[in-house]
């Protein structure tokens, strides 16, 4: 009996065998590891370029000079203006028209000439059959000098914010139409 109590005290005595790892268990570990940080990266660049736009802080609205009070009438004149346009990482210089006229109250309006049928530039008397009409060359479609559509377009013609100082005309962030 005492055979038996000493070789249960030694047994107690010696150190917890650890269970090792197998080459396999090593791998699969190492690999299952390196499988998930790779497939996790192109994941996480996607969620933040997906996601920078929302984190850009929002700018205030860039006016723009565009043409003298004193040049304007009744009849729509076509304006053009460059714009700084910053898309994604890529910045360029585009030049946009606007139709700009007076109101029966002398106060400015400006349109924009993409026509909301299919997206072609309207003229302003672009047809004699039209007179006093803007008029889209692509499929007919023609507008009132305020932009309301009466042909093709289920859409009137967008406005610019308009804004006048010191005798000129500026013009502001494309909206719809609020005249019609």
């Amino acid at each position: 009996m005492s055979d038996r109590n000493h070789e249960q005290q030694q047994s107690s005595e010696q150190p917890a065998r650890r269970r090792e790892m197998s080459r396999r268990q090593f791998l699969s570990y190492t690999l299952g590891g390196t499988g998930a940080f790779m497939f996790s990266m192109p994941i996480l660049w996607t969620l933040r370029f997906s996601v920078d736009p929302w984190l850009q802080p929002k700018k205030e609205t860039e006016w723009i000079k565009v043409v003298a009070l004193d040049k304007l009438g009744p009849d729509p004149i076509s304006v053009d203006f460059k714009v700084h346009v910053v898309d994604g990482w890529y910045e360029s210089d585009q030049t946009l028209t606007a139709w700009i006229a007076l109101d029966e109250n002398g106060k400015p309006y400006a349109l924009s000439p993409v026509c909301k049928h299919l997206g072609c530039t309207v003229n302003w008397n672009g047809n004699a059959q039209y007179p006093n009409q803007y008029y889209c060359p692509c499929h007919g479609a023609h507008y009132t000098k305020k932009g309301e559509a009466l042909a093709v377009a289920n859409a009137p013609l967008d406005q610019y914010a308009v804004d006048v100082r010191d005798g000129w005309v500026y013009l502001g962030q494309l909206m719809p139409n609020q005249l019609v």
